[in-house]
């Protein structure tokens, strides 16, 4: 089980490094990409502590589910992100 909880959170980890490195080449406007990288880190935080609570007992596991939480809320915006990309397209 926790071979796959490390894989999991490396790959979490660098969906949300993804995101929130590609949110300002493609959001008008500073505070615009501040706002979208504040929720999604608020959002993230919050589905991560869910996942801590499912490893009361251990840390390391609890760690590692918290950035599988975190990370998952940032892969809808790491695929538009990257469709965009693909695409060429400017700032919305």
């Amino acid at each position: 089980m926790m071979p796959l909880l490390i894989i999991a959170a490396g790959l979490a980890a660098i969906v949300a490094v993804y995101a929130q490195a590609r949110i300002p080449d493609f959001t008008a406007g500073r505070a615009k990409a501040a706002l979208t990288r504040t929720v999604l880190a608020v959002v993230g935080f919050a589905v991560g502590y869910l996942g801590v609570a499912a490893y009361p007992d251990d840390r390391l596991a609890a760690l590692l589910a918290f950035i599988v939480g975190f990370g998952v809320v940032h892969i809808p915006a790491a695929v538009i992100l990257f469709i965009k990309g693909q695409r060429r397209a400017g700032e919305s």
